[in-house]
Formats: C-alpha cells, structure tokens, sequence
C-alpha cells in the first residue's frame, strides 16, 4: 500500500501539465473569468420579443456573454407600453453601450412576409444567426389585451386564432426562417419559451396554455429533424415571473414578490435568462429536444 501510495504520488507531481488553466489563475483571476464554454463573443443572436420584459433581460444576458444581439418587438414603441423603454431604438441604443454590435426590428411574428424580411435584414447587418430565442409571444386576443370570456368553451374564435398566430404559429414562421441557415451550417440553438400553463390543466387562459404545449411539442419534433445537422433545439417553460407586464395585467401575491431563499415567490427575469444563457452556450452541447421548467418548483410532476 505504501508502494502504491508513493508511485502514485510520482506520477502525479511528474505531470503538472494536467492542470487546467483555472487550476493555475490566482483567485483573482478565477473570479473575473468566464468559462470558455459560456463565451458567445461574434457569435449573432436574434431575440423575438426582447424589447422588454424577460425578452429584454434574456438579450442583455446573451450580450454579457459576449454575442452580437438583435432585438425585436412588433412595433417601435411596443416597449412603452408598461413603461420599461421609450422605444425599441431607445433600448437598442441602451444595449450598444455594452460594446457588442446590437441592431433592432419590428414586425409580426405571425405574418411570414415580415419574418423573412426581418431575418433578411439581421443577416445582412450581423451576419448568419446562430442563436435564436423565440421569446415573443403572450394571451393577447385579436382586439389586443386579453381576450374575454378566455375559457375552454367560451373564448371567441377570433380570439383563439389570434393567440394561437401569436405564440405557436411566430415560433413556427420564426423557426423556418433561421434554422435552415444552422442546419446549413451544422451549428447552432434555438431555444423557444413555452409556459408553465403548457404542462397543466389551467382556466383561463386555456388557448394560451394549448399554443404553448404545441410549441413545446414543435420543439421535440424540430428537435429530431436538426439532430443529424448538430443543431439544438430547446424550450424553457417559465413559471410566473415579476415583469412589468405581469405586474400590470395579473392578479399577484403580495408575499411572493419577496426575494430570499424560498423558491415559494415569482421569478426574476434574470432567473431565466441565465437559463437562456446556458441553453445557448456550448455547456448545453449535447441537449437537445429537452423541456426546463424554470418554474420554481410549482410544477412537480412528470414530464
């Protein structure tokens, strides 16, 4: 035993070149360094929606990383609408300062000619998307706002189209519009947002809850067809999270808008744009097809 204790002791200190890089860093060093895999830097980013709300914190969070980000919202001043930025410009012009390249577009998700038009022009300025978020998306009716009534019998036709054009049909029109150019390429990752109301029985809400599911099944399916080209496509389901739009447009509790260490409160949106962050860097290369709920814990149950 002694032996063995004092040849594997030899070998050990006769290899030094083992050692990672971060072994070597002073803990100065360490605490300042991102790991390689977590570096997004010339990499373009495009996220629907990020002209506010979880979108604007996920685009921010893939510019920390080091991407070149364009942001998008349906229309100039969308990001007003609760108060979070004058304009799209105005937040676009806010995220430049960072030193990345950023750009921003508008347009209907929902409308195939505004899509390819939008990613026309992200390639042309940034180049070849390689990260895709599809962040936009909500239970908004074909008046805007919520629709009324919004049940499983009741909600209006018109209504159901348009949260359904809304959510599962823009990640679609999205997804067909940038993924070729991956698959093309033989690298990249989509990561679409589904809703914790994707995985449960939910009234109201209940179109919004099936448009989500669909996205999430969408996801598993593109997932299998971009497998052999290297692309990865993901889907988080987020649980209720503390935006400016939530906070305006919902009911919520007083008591789980505090922050601390129970995970019995609603969500930051920082919360789950690092999860964004990890599905689009390389930490996550070989996942692929998979469903996070990033919920807290309020959905503890089976796929």
């Amino acid at each position: 035993m002694f032996v063995l204790a004092y040849l594997l002791n030899r070998e050990f200190r006769a290899k030094p070149s083992i050692q990672s890089k971060e072994m070597t860093m002073n803990p100065a060093e360490r605490s300042n360094a991102a790991p390689a895999e977590l570096e997004l830097r010339g990499v373009v980013a495009l996220v629907t929606g990020s002209g506010r709300g979880i979108g604007r914190t996920v685009a921010e969070k893939l510019i920390e990383m080091g991407a070149d980000v364009a942001i998008h919202d349906i229309s100039e001043h969308a990001p007003a609408q609760y108060g979070e930025s004058e304009s799209l410009t105005t937040a676009a012009q806010t995220l430049a300062r960072s030193g990345s390249r950023t750009m921003h577009v508008t347009g209907d998700i929902s409308d195939e000619n505004a899509v390819a038009m939008m990613a026309n022009r992200v390639t042309t300025e940034l180049g070849p998307v390689r990260i895709l978020v599809n962040c936009a998306g909500g239970d908004i009716g074909a008046a805007g706002g919520k629709p009324s009534p919004n049940g499983a019998l009741d909600i209006s036709l018109a209504d159901a189209a348009a949260v359904m054009q809304r959510n599962f049909f823009g990640t679609m029109l999205m997804c067909r519009a940038i993924a070729p150019g991956m698959a093309a390429a033989k690298t990249g990752s989509i990561i679409n947002f589904g809703s914790l109301n994707a995985h449960q029985g939910v009234s109201p809400e209940v179109v919004y809850g099936c448009a989500k599911a669909a996205i999430v099944h969408y996801t598993r399916c593109l997932a299998l067809e971009l497998r052999e080209a290297g692309v990865r496509v993901n889907a988080i389901s987020p649980g209720p999270t503390k935006t400016a739009r939530f906070l305006a447009t919902r009911r919520h509790d007083p008591e789980k808008m505090r922050e601390g260490p129970s995970l019995n409160r609603y969500a930051t949106p920082a919360e789950i744009a690092n999860v964004v962050g990890f599905l689009a860097s390389r930490q996550s290369s070989f996942m692929t097809g998979q469903v996070l709920r990033v919920d807290g814990g309020v959905g503890l149950y089976a796929a």
